[in-house]
Parts: C-alpha cells; sequence; structure tokens
C-alpha cells in the first residue's frame, strides 16, 4: 500500500474497501449467462414443433431453440439457434418493416406462440 497519509488533512482518512471478505471475488454464476438489457431485441426459449424451423442458413432445426426478435434498421428479423449454441440462424421468410419499435414485444409474443410447440 503506498503511504498518502501525509497529504491528507485532519478531517480525511483513508478509504478501504468494504465488501464480504468470504465472498469477495467470486461470482454466483458465469457471466455468459447473463442478457443484457437490449431495448431492440427479445429473446425465449422454445421447443419447436413437428417440421422444426426453417432457416436460410441451414434449413430446418429442431428441438429446444432460442428465439431472438431483433429490431435492425426499421425492419424486425427473427433469428433461432440451438440453446446455448453460439451460432444464429435467421428464419426463413420472418423479416418485415416495423414502423413503431413498441410494437417489438408484440411481434415476439406472436412468433413464440407459433413456433413453441413441445407437445407438438
Amino acid at each position: 500500500m503506498v503511504r498518502i497519509r501525509a497529504r491528507l488533512d485532519r478531517r480525511q482518512a483513508l478509504l478501504e474497501a468494504d465488501g464480504d471478505q468470504r465472498r469477495e471475488g467470486r461470482a454466483r454464476r458465469h457471466a455468459g449467462d447473463l442478457l443484457m438489457a437490449d431495448p431492440s431485441a427479445k429473446q425465449s426459449d422454445l421447443t419447436a414443433g413437428p417440421g422444426g424451423v426453417m432457416t436460410d442458413e441451414v434449413g430446418v432445426i429442431t428441438g429446444d431453440l432460442t428465439l431472438r426478435t431483433e429490431l435492425t434498421g426499421g425492419n424486425v428479423v427473427l433469428r433461432v439457434q440451438y440453446k446455448d449454441a453460439a451460432e444464429w440462424y435467421a428464419v426463413t421468410g420472418a423479416k418485415a418493416a416495423l414502423k413503431d419499435p413498441a410494437d417489438l414485444d408484440a411481434v415476439h409474443t406472436i412468433a413464440v406462440g407459433l413456433l413453441n410447440r413441445p407437445s407438438g
């Protein structure tokens, strides 16, 4: 520790970190588990129904997926990925102009309702 006490006035004191020493420095979960709040995107996990979800890049994907509804340059775009995977794929035919960004929630809710079919 560098001594700076000589530069402090009579009414000043050194500050120390205040924290729980037993837990300090340990995260409760990995940062990858966190989703930063992004007002231009919504994300939900779902299970694709029979026939899966058609994508532009790799064709049909099935099983447990994550759907992301993004607003980019006035257009809403749907993307899917296998749950916890790194690659995102554009849902075929799922790009449209969105006049009001406030409608993003409604579009996402409708898309989840259409694509989430855990019972078939």
